[in-house]
């Protein structure tokens, strides 16, 4: 017998690597989790063959339940495979044992329903295997059939706990053509394998069908929220074994949604985000928890660190209403008691999280590690027709004051308004000039247009609008037509895409893909130099994709796709609004 020494040579093998990496591609990290067997934590080989031939790195992530660990675990992966195995105990999901229920894990089962839903906050790619599709599903809210034999009884079933070797197909399911799942298989009909007896019941509010078999059962789910989440109830993993590549396509859709995820988290550990206008205070008299993962709010700590953003606008926001002396001295103290909730909730929080005044803050605070807070008001309402409140609201730190709201002022005509003025009156031009002389930003999302062309011709500085989208995508007085974005960006503007659902569509049926829609056309007709994001979270901002300040790094991830480059990206992201309120500031008497 000859001996293939090179085989054993791992001398030579290591000086190989050593000398390979540097110029090595660096690959996706792909968490695989482990089942839970005799000897503890174990995983069939097929999984990290697959991930490993798909391009990625597979690592296992053991059944613990230690949350900082599982935390830390996430921070560190590019991708999540969820394994096959036992059955789900079905107490997690508050309801009692069937008959039909075999073999389960409860050690396993705690761990991986908290790092699915874990994993889901933070945007991570997730493959989901047999056991996968139903872990998921009960993580994401949707409902399991213990068994399906004893439980799904309205006709007959086909076979699907199978005796045959695993590397062999079983029976076949149907594929949704509009699925993510077909454009990942090109195939509306896939052969596949299948060794379960549980299966989804209903997918859930995140979830939807994209393959059935032939006796009605669900075969695959996708997210309906256009984020890289997808699981099968097969086992496409077996198939590579005997060198069978059919299945390969799902794990390589895997490892590069993760190389994806993976440029965007780098992206911004190296730019510095910022999201322009943010109404969260309007719910401060609810006693949020801003320190918390408050389901109440879209913005908060936790949610600003799942999604990557480094800084947020918090204005506060006044109704316009009555006009008379009284009411104006009101709405002044109103918004002085926001801006106080405001420096309190941060104060509370100070070892993570700061009050902004300047751009040179927020980077500072970036490199401190801390996220920052900056202060906005939203109606001009707030000052009455008291010219020395901007100077008193400047002073307190606030950074761009919007002229109106929904309704005309003393300052100037509103987009739903009555046309009172004409655009903007005379007290308005005098509010202008102080704004620009005490280096608060002129925002004028929510003016009419005949407010915003005389705001362009009477600041001396460049203006804003901090949240307002395409009127040529959306045709509503709130947003902006092409000529306004074009007006305003040869005068040095900015304006900022919002994500409320109404501004993006007509019939309100807005996604993310909407937002990015919008975004593109401003670039088209702007330039880059002159576009920005402003979700207005907790104004009623937030659609489908990117609902919550969680999922902000979606929209980095589709700006990567979309052919954006990092500087692109950079002035998206803050740069080019940052550069108005450098100018403003600094242009400031």
């Amino acid at each position: 017998m000859v001996m293939n020494t090179d085989y054993f040579d791992w001398h030579e093998q290591y000086r190989r690597t050593h000398s390979a990496f540097p110029a090595g591609k660096m690959r996706p990290i792909i968490g695989i989790t482990g089942n839970f067997g005799d000897k503890g934590c174990e995983l069939a080989q097929g999984y990290y063959e697959s991930i490993l031939r798909a391009g990625g790195t597979p690592v296992i992530i053991p059944p613990y339940e230690n949350h900082d660990a599982l935390i830390n675990t996430l921070e560190h992966i590019d991708g999540l495979l969820l394994s096959g195995g036992g059955d789900l105990n079905p107490l997690f999901v508050g309801e009692e044992p069937i008959r039909g229920l075999h073999g389960i894990c409860p050690q396993r089962d705690l761990s991986e329903l908290l790092l699915i839903r874990l994993a889901y906050d933070r945007q991570i790619p997730i493959l989901g295997i047999c056991r996968g599709i139903q872990m998921l599903t009960a993580a994401l809210e949707g409902t399991l059939y213990q068994d399906i034999y004893s439980q799904c009884t309205e006709h007959e079933l086909l076979k699907h706990s199978q005796d045959l070797d695993r590397c062999y197909a079983s029976h076949t399911v149907q594929i949704d053509k509009d699925s993510q799942l077909h454009r990942i298989m090109n195939s509306e009909v896939l052969a596949v394998n299948s060794f379960h007896h549980q299966a989804v019941s209903t997918p859930g509010p995140h979830l939807k069908v994209c393959a059935t078999s032939s006796d009605g059962i669900i075969e695959a789910v996708e997210s309906n929220e256009h984020k890289p989440i997808l699981a099968v109830q097969w086992h496409p993993e077996c198939f590579v074994l005997r060198n069978d590549t059919c299945m390969l396509p799902l794990f390589q859709w895997l490892v590069n949604e993760a190389t994806l995820f993976s440029s965007a988290k780098n992206l911004h550990h190296c730019i510095l985000s910022l999201d322009s206008h943010c109404d969260t205070p309007m719910l401060f008299k609810d006693n949020i928890c801003f320190h918390e993962r408050d389901p109440r709010i879209l913005m908060d700590l936790h949610k600003m660190h799942e999604g990557h953003l480094d800084s947020c606008i918090m204005v506060a926001y006044l109704p316009q209403g009555e006009r008379s002396e009284a009411a104006h001295r009101a709405a002044t103290i109103e918004a002085d008691h926001i801006l106080d909730q405001i420096e309190d909730m941060v104060r509370a929080n100070r070892s993570v999280v700061d009050i902004a005044r300047t751009p040179s803050d927020l980077y500072r605070l970036k490199t401190q590690g801390k996220k920052a807070i900056m202060l906005g008001l939203e109606n001009g309402y707030a000052i009455g027709n008291d010219l020395s409140r901007i100077e008193h609201f400047r002073q307190r730190g606030v950074v761009y004051m919007t002229l109106c709201h929904n309704g005309d002022n003393e300052i100037c005509d509103s987009a739903k308004g009555k046309n009172e003025h004409g655009g903007i009156s005379n007290f308005g031009r005098q509010v202008i000039r102080e704004m620009n002389r005490t280096g608060m930003m002129v925002d004028l999302s929510h003016a009419s247009e005949r407010s915003f062309y005389d705001a362009l011709e009477f600041s001396s500085t460049p203006i804003v609008c901090s949240h307002s989208s395409c009127k040529a995508l959306c045709d509503v007085p709130r947003n902006l037509s092409d000529e306004q974005l074009k007006a305003l960006a040869q005068k040095g503007g900015v304006a900022q895409v919002t994500l409320y659902h109404g501004f993006l569509r007509t019939d309100e049926k807005a996604n993310i893909l909407d937002a990015i829609q919008h975004l593109n056309h401003m670039v088209e007709v702007m330039g880059i130099e002159h576009v920005g994001i402003g979700t207005d979270f907790d104004g009623d901002g937030g659609v489908p994709g990117c609902a919550s300040a969680s999922e902000l790094i979606n929209i980095t991830r589709l700006l990567i796709t979309e052919g954006y480059s990092e500087e692109d990206i950079r002035l998206i992201w803050g740069g080019n609004f940052l550069r108005v309120m450098e100018q403003v500031q600094h242009n400031a008497r």
